[in-house]
């Protein structure tokens, strides 16, 4: 019962909300269905827009690897108040100040980061630019306007959901929340950085005509076409999608745990962290393994 409950969770509830569909709690294809027709996961978490990613069918034109880059902040005046509060706690470790130094020392690479109203609670990166070589040399990081708010479901952000129990007075603060959600979209520049340019691109290209196949062929995901795609572009849009992410998390979860490691309740987020990667995780808890190893405090008791 706690088995099918768990798969309930993490496979079809979020189904539930995109389509208005009930999908057996048995169907292995239930989480391909998620990116049918265009719709993602994270879109769906918070005001349909916690994260965004960026999977599209951009034309691509390489430009000259730049020699004035760094990270150009391109805040609106309405937001910056808000904004040199989240940067400065995301500066407060010395993870999140590592970080940042490599792309602001960088003179080959642009790193912008910008503040929407638009992604409300989220955050999303993107528009990524690449030179002749096939070098990323580019990136936008979009910050939601009300980045402080806002805990993501646990199965595909399983160390930013873990605050979700912390966040009171004198604990966790929103503007912890909103660095830690800083350090998953740096972990986003960081993949995106060594994965190769054509690949990446040729994944971005196919997921929407792979989701369209799929909502067309009544979710199977055995068809030939969609088999073909999978071989080229290295796995199912669900698998790329949660490859992603989880490093993303993973960029986050050495932040969090570095921000939060002389507080009280470090354990207790630790402790929250690997449950969820347990629960929701599991084919991808090798990638949090030396994180845990590393961040274990003698005293935590970890599973």
């Amino acid at each position: 019962m706690l088995l099918k409950t768990v798969l309930f969770s993490r496979f079809v509830r979020l189904a539930l909300i995109i389509f208005g569909v009930v999908f057996s709690v048995n169907s292995i294809n239930a989480k391909d269905a998620f990116l049918s027709n265009n719709f993602l996961p994270n879109q769906l978490f918070f005001n349909n827009t916690f994260h965004f990613s960026a999977v599209s069918s951009e034309k691509f034109e390489p430009i000259a690897t730049p020699t004035d880059g760094g990270i150009r902040e391109q805040i609106p005046d309405k937001f910056k108040e808000r904004y040199e509060r989240w940067r400065s706690e995301f500066l407060a470790s010395d993870f999140g100040k590592n970080q940042w130094n490599v792309y602001a020392g960088n003179k080959k690479f642009i790193l912008i980061i910008t503040v929407s109203r638009d992604e409300k609670q989220g955050a999303g990166t993107g528009d990524y630019q690449w030179n002749e070589k096939g070098e990323l040399v580019g990136a936008t990081i979009t910050l939601g306007s009300k980045l402080d708010k806002g805990f993501p479901n646990p199965a595909y952000f399983p160390v930013m959901n873990s605050i979700s129990a912390f966040n009171l007075p004198d604990e966790i603060s929103g503007n912890t929340l909103a660095a830690t959600k800083l350090a998953h979209e740096f972990g986003h520049v960081n993949l995106t950085a060594k994965t190769e340019g054509e690949l990446f691109r040729l994944q971005n290209r196919t997921i929407p005509d792979y989701n369209k196949i799929l909502l067309s062929n009544g979710y199977n995901t055995k068809d030939e076409r969609l088999v073909e795609m999978v071989n080229r572009i290295g796995g199912t849009p669900v698998e790329i999608f949660e490859t992603r992410e989880y490093w993303g998390e993973a960029n986050a979860m050495n932040y969090l745990l570095d921000r939060i490691s002389q507080r009280e309740y470090y354990c207790p987020v630790l402790n929250k962290i690997e449950d969820n990667v347990n629960t929701f995780a599991q084919n991808y808890r090798s990638r949090f393994d030396e994180i845990f190893k590393s961040k274990a405090d003698e005293n935590c008791r970890l599973n």
